[in-house]
């Protein structure tokens, strides 16, 4: 007889756990033989506290502030901002083809601007123009010239006057004053006139008219000019008593176009030109007025709107020339006039200035070789 038959259960075929019993007719659960007590659990380790039901979940561990990614981001917001700023502000600049002539000089090292301050009454209102004394006259004359030079290799900036009674020859109008180039022809004509008369290549060219140089002048909170004598100039409409005080806009442009009342007459107008350029651009580029919003605006959007340059002149151009006169204003660059000859006559009887032509000449040879200026030259 097998195990089988006797009802023994077969070798082998030992139920495992969970499994059929095939004696008893159910499944069997899991666990321990019956009779037998589940073994205890093991003892909790040294220092370790077992859970409890009603105990919250621990919290998780709290994030760091992270101040480098918020910084990063902040900085590049500034950077699009400034961006969009000085492309909005180059957008409202405005441009003339004053460069774009024949027989220019050849190009040369350095960088080599032409200023003018004109006459011009654009944009001016009856108001405007009694407060600045610019009469009703039409059209625009140059009242300063001067020519910047940046050097490449980054010595002295020099800064040289062009008397607008500077006896030159004018392309297609023989020879007269400098200042008729531009009434003749324009900035074309005028850079032109400065080409031929120094041999020095022109690379930028920028012009400012009666109420942007006022505006300017306001918009950094008027500039400080010490006179060593007083100014009394009816026909500029400005009174200004010896000593050092401060001009605002009217008062600094009356500075600039005193001329009858000068015993230097338009020698001594071009110096005094100078003198006020370089106390604006130091005020414009002082502290005061770079980390004082209510004097940087007003003055980006004011030289943006005021500035006439060339088609191929941006605003980062004219933020380079500021530089160049920070520098000239702060005594580390050149600034005189071209070195004087005599005083003459020209075909009308009028009195014009006649160029040293040998310090001239070498002068401007310096320049268009991007040279300091002979010392024997300056302050002539």
């Amino acid at each position: 007889m097998s195990d089988w038959s006797a009802g023994q259960q077969p070798r082998g075929r030992k139920p495992q756990g969970g499994g059929y019993d095939y004696y008893r007719g159910a499944r069997r659960p899991d666990g321990p033989p019956p009779g037998r007590r589940p073994p205890p659990p093991p003892p909790p380790r040294r220092g370790h506290r077992p859970p409890v039901d009603d105990e919250p979940p621990p919290r998780p561990p709290r994030r760091q502030k992270r101040w480098g990614r918020r910084i990063g981001i902040t900085l590049v917001v500034l950077v699009l901002l400034l961006g969009g700023l000085v492309i909005y502000f180059d957008s409202t600049l405005q441009r003339t083809a004053a460069l774009d002539f024949e027989g220019q000089s050849p190009d040369s090292s350095g960088t080599n601007w032409l200023l003018v301050g004109s006459d011009s009454r654009e944009g001016l209102d009856d108001a405007r123009r009694e407060e600045l004394s610019a009469g009703d006259a039409g059209g625009r004359r140059t009242d300063s010239m001067m020519l910047v030079h940046i050097p490449s290799g980054g010595g002295q900036p020099a800064m040289i006057s062009l008397p607008r009674d500077s006896y030159v020859s004018i392309p297609g109008h023989g020879k007269t004053k400098l200042n008729s180039a531009f009434s003749f022809g324009g900035p074309q004509l005028l850079a032109q006139t400065v080409e031929q008369a120094t041999g020095v290549h022109i690379d930028h060219y920028a012009e400012i008219g009666f109420g942007g140089f006022a505006d300017l002048v306001d918009a950094v909170g008027g500039v400080e000019m010490c006179l060593d004598k007083p100014m009394n100039d009816d026909m500029a409409n400005v009174h200004l008593e010896a000593g050092c005080q401060t001009l605002d806009g009217p008062s600094a442009l009356g500075f600039v176009r005193a001329r009858y009342s000068l015993q230097g007459g338009d020698l001594e107008r071009a110096e005094n030109q100078r003198k006020l350029l370089g106390a604006l651009v130091k005020q414009a580029t002082s502290p005061t007025t770079l980390f004082n919003p209510f004097r940087l605006f007003p003055l980006a959007s004011g030289a943006s709107k005021t500035f006439l340059v060339d088609d191929g002149d941006h605003l980062w151009h004219l933020a380079s020339l500021a530089l160049a006169l920070g520098d000239i204003s702060g005594g580390e660059g050149v600034t005189t006039s071209v070195p004087f000859g005599r005083f003459g006559r020209d075909a009308n009887g009028g009195s014009v200035i006649v160029w040293d032509s040998d310090g001239a000449a070498r002068m401007f040879d310096a320049i268009a070789n991007d040279r300091p200026i002979p010392p024997d030259l300056l302050g002539k």
